[in-house]
C-alpha cells in the first residue's frame, strides 16, 4: 500500500466512522432529550427516523452525482453539509428545529455509502478493492460501537448538547482535511441523463446485489435489534450482545483480504451463506460457548456479505461508469430488509411466545438468499 492509498484508507475509515457516530449518537441520550423536550417515545424515535428517511431517499441521487462529478468533488460538497448540520444540531432549542437539522444531516451523510466505493475504485488496484472496502466497513462498526458504548461515559462530565458538539467537531475536521489534502477534479459539463439511470436498473446483476444487501443488512439489523431481548429471555448477561458487533468489526478487513485473492467470489458467497444459516441457528442454543460463538460468527458472516457486495461494483468493469449509481440503488432499496425483518421477527415472538421460530426465520431468510445468489453467473 503506497502513501496515497494509505491516505485514502484513513479518509475512508474516518468518514465511515463519522457516519455511524453522528447517526447513532442520540440513542444513548434518549432519556435526557425526551425529558428536556417533553417528548414521547414515538416522538424521540422520529428524531432518528427522519434522519434515516432523508438518508435512504438521498443515496441514489448522491450516487449519480458521484458518477458524474467524481468522488473528490462530491465529498467537497457533502462533507461540509454534514459538518454544518452536525454543528447546528446541539444548539437547536425546539423539537421542530432539531428535526430540521436531522433531515439535513441525513442528506449529507447519505452521500457516504454510494461514494466510498467510488473512492475505492479510483484509488486502489483491482485486486485490492476487497481489503480497501473492508477497511471502511470496519469504520462503520467502530463508529456504531463508539456512539452506543462511549457516549454514556461522557454524560457525567458533559450535557447532551456538548457531547453532540464534540462529535460534530470530528465532521468539521474531516471536511477541512478533505478540502486541504484532496484536490478537486475537473467537472464534467454534461448533465446527468435519465437514460443512464435506466441502464443501471436494467442490469440484472444489480438485482442480485440488491438481494444480497437485503439479506445481510436485514439479517444483521434484525439481530442487532432483537438479540438484547433474546438474551434477556435466556437470562444471560446483557454484555454478551457485544459479540455481534465484534464480528461486524473484524469481518470487513479479513473477508476483504480473502476475497481479493479469489478469482471467483461465488465459492466465498456460498460458504458465507451456509455459515450464516448455521451461525444464526446457533443463537437458539442455551450453551454459553455456542451462543457466544454463534453471535460473533453471525455478525462476521452477515457483514462479510456486505463487504463483498460493496466491493464488486468497485471492481467489475461492467460498472465502470456507474459505481455510485449502482451502490446508491442497492443501499437505498436494501433498507427493505432492515425495515421489514425486525417487524416479522417480533411478530413471530408474539405469535409463538418464544424467540426460536424468529431465529430460524432469519437464519433461513438470510442464509438461503445468500446461498442462492452465490450461483449467479455475474460474479
Amino acid at each position: 500500500m503506497n502513501f496515497h492509498q494509505l491516505k485514502m484508507s484513513l479518509f475512508a475509515f474516518s468518514i465511515a466512522f463519522m457516519l455511524h457516530l453522528l447517526l447513532f449518537a442520540t440513542a444513548p441520550l434518549s432519556t435526557i432529550i425526551m425529558e428536556e423536550m417533553n417528548l414521547s417515545h414515538a416522538g424521540f424515535a422520529f428524531i432518528f427516523g427522519i434522519a434515516m428517511i432523508s438518508l435512504v431517499a438521498s443515496r441514489i441521487p448522491w450516487g449519480l452525482i458521484g458518477d458524474h462529478i467524481g468522488f473528490r468533488n462530491a465529498f467537497r460538497i457533502a462533507l461540509p453539509i454534514s459538518a454544518i448540520a452536525a454543528v447546528i444540531r446541539p444548539f437547536t432549542q425546539s423539537y421542530a428545529t432539531l428535526l430540521m437539522t436531522q433531515l439535513a444531516l441525513g442528506f449529507g451523510l447519505s452521500s457516504i455509502l454510494p461514494i466510498l466505493p467510488l473512492l475505492v475504485k479510483k484509488s486502489f488496484h483491482k485486486h485490492s478493492t476487497g481489503f480497501a472496502t473492508g477497511i471502511y466497513i470496519a469504520g462503520f462498526a467502530a463508529g456504531n460501537a463508539t456512539a452506543i458504548a462511549f457516549t454514556p461515559s461522557l454524560l457525567p462530565i458533559l450535557n447532551w448538547r456538548n457531547i453532540l458538539l464534540v462529535y460534530a467537531m470530528l465532521s468539521v475536521l474531516i471536511a477541512i482535511f478533505w478540502w486541504l489534502f484532496i484536490p478537486e477534479t475537473h467537472l464534467k459539463t454534461e448533465t446527468i441523463k435519465i437514460t443512464q439511470f435506466k441502464a443501471i436498473l436494467k442490469d440484472r446483476s444489480l438485482w442480485v446485489l440488491l438481494m444480497l444487501v437485503i439479506a445481510c443488512m436485514g439479517g444483521y439489523d434484525t439481530l442487532a435489534t432483537w438479540v438484547p431481548r433474546v438474551i434477556e429471555m435466556k437470562n444471560f448477561r446483557p454484555s454478551l450482545a457485544t459479540f455481534l458487533p465484534l464480528g461486524f468489526f473484524f469481518s470487513g478487513p479479513i473477508t476483504g483480504f480473502i476475497s481479493d485473492r479469489l478469482k471467483n467470489r461465488n465459492f466465498l458467497l456460498s460458504f458465507m451463506g451456509i455459515a450464516t444459516l448455521l451461525a444464526t441457528l446457533g443463537i437458539n442454543s442455551n450453551n454459553y460457548s455456542i451462543f457466544n460463538l454463534s453471535l460473533f460468527l453471525a455478525g462476521f458472516c452477515l457483514n462479510s456479505i456486505l463487504t463483498i457486495s460493496l466491493a464488486i461494483p468497485a471492481e467489475h468493469e461492467r460498472y465502470a461508469t456507474s459505481v455510485g449509481g449502482v451502490v446508491g440503488v442497492i443501499s437505498s432499496l436494501g433498507n427493505i430488509g432492515p425495515l421489514a425483518l425486525p417487524i416479522i421477527f417480533g411478530s413471530l415472538i408474539d405469535l409463538t411466545g418464544a424467540y426460536r421460530a424468529s431465529i430460524v426465520f432469519i437464519a433461513l431468510f438470510s442464509g438461503l438468499i445468500i446461498t442462492l445468489c452465490s450461483r449467479s453467473k455475474y460474479f
